[in-house]
C-alpha cells in the first residue's frame, strides 16, 4: 500500500482546518500557501471531502472551508478511504478485491486479509483530533 499525494494532501487539509477553526472559513489559498501546495490542485482534493461532507464551502468575499464535525469525528482511514482506490495491501482483499481463481486454495489469502485488517483498524482508531493533540492541545480528552 502506497499513500498517494492526493491522501496526504486530503489528510494535511484536514488538519489545518481543524488546527485553525476557531478562526472561521479558512480560505483555500491561506492552506496552500501553509503547506506549500498548489491551490488548483487542492480545489480538487476539497471538492472530494465537501462531496463527501467533511467540509463545507463559503464562496466570495470572507469564504472558505470549515470542517462539518468535530475533529474527534473524523479518522484517518475515512479520510485516506475517501482520496484512495484502496487501502488494501493486495488487490484481493478489501473492499474491491478481485476475486481470484485459487482463492479457495491460497495459502497466503489470510495473511493478507488480516494485514488489511490491521491497516484499516490502525487508521480508524487515529482522529484528526489525535494527530493535533501530539503537538497542540486543541481537543478536550
Amino acid at each position: 500500500m502506497m499513500i498517494s499525494s492526493r491522501g496526504r494532501h486530503a489528510l494535511s487539509v484536514m488538519l489545518d482546518l481543524a488546527e485553525h477553526s476557531g478562526e472561521g472559513s479558512i480560505p483555500l489559498k491561506d492552506i496552500a500557501a501553509r503547506h506549500g501546495i498548489s491551490e488548483k490542485y487542492l480545489e480538487s482534493i476539497v471538492a472530494i471531502l465537501s462531496k463527501a461532507g467533511f467540509v463545507s464551502g463559503v464562496r466570495g468575499k470572507g469564504g472558505g472551508y470549515t470542517l462539518t464535525k468535530d475533529p474527534k469525528m473524523y479518522t484517518v482511514g475515512s479520510i485516506l478511504k475517501l482520496t484512495e482506490l484502496s487501502l488494501s495491501p493486495v488487490s484481493c482483499v478489501g473492499d474491491k478485491a478481485n476475486v481470484c481463481d485459487h482463492a479457495a486454495k491460497c495459502i497466503t489469502l489470510p495473511m493478507w486479509e488480516r494485514l488489511d485488517q490491521m491497516i484499516d483498524n490502525y487508521l480508524e482508531s487515529i482522529t484528526i483530533c489525535d494527530l493535533l493533540n501530539r503537538e497542540y492541545d486543541c481537543c478536550e480528552n
